[in-house]
């Protein structure tokens, strides 16, 4: 039974792999990206089959948009763009 019931999930949630630089911080926004993708594909669909309106659909897609960045900046993703996370300043010398 737990068997069908992981397979259901990874069915509905799939979880693709993470290629970037693994820091934490990284790989928590890349679990929220891909929940934030998951769950704009499902309110498309609910208003692509007339389940929501546009307007909700916007709404709901405004709201999950404000909470993945709010989270970005959080975790501080992107604010320093030439720290790579090494102790060592390899750019400075080119």
């Amino acid at each position: 039974m737990e068997k069908s019931i992981m397979s259901k999930d990874n069915f509905l949630y799939p979880r693709g792999r993470y290629y970037g630089q693994v820091k934490p911080e990284n790989l928590v926004f890349n679990a929220n990206l891909q929940e934030f993708a998951q769950r704009v594909s499902y309110i498309c669909n609910l208003e692509t089959g007339g389940k929501l309106s546009p307007d909700e659909a916007y709404d709901q897609i405004k709201a999950l948009w404000k909470h993945l960045k709010r989270t970005r900046k959080q975790l501080q993703i992107g604010e320093n763009p030439f720290q790579n996370g090494d102790d060592d300043s390899e750019g400075a010398e080119k």
